[in-house]
């Protein structure tokens, strides 16, 4: 298990199906499992995208 952040909101997931992670790893999740490790340059780029969509007013629901 380990604690993910996002914004400023944390969450405890599942880290079971990745080997190899280390503190400050960029990782994929869903429904509360990390599915894959992604580099730092791909992170940074969905987090703006996400950013992005945020403020053009569409809404993001899980």
């Amino acid at each position: 298990m380990a604690i993910v952040s996002i914004d400023g909101v944390s969450m405890e997931i599942s880290i079971a199906l990745i080997d190899d992670l280390a503190v400050g790893d960029y990782v994929l999740v869903h429904v509360g499992y990390a599915l894959a490790k992604i580099d730092p340059a791909e992170a940074k780029r969905t987090l703006e995208l996400l950013q992005e969509l945020g403020s053009a007013g569409l809404e993001i629901r899980s």
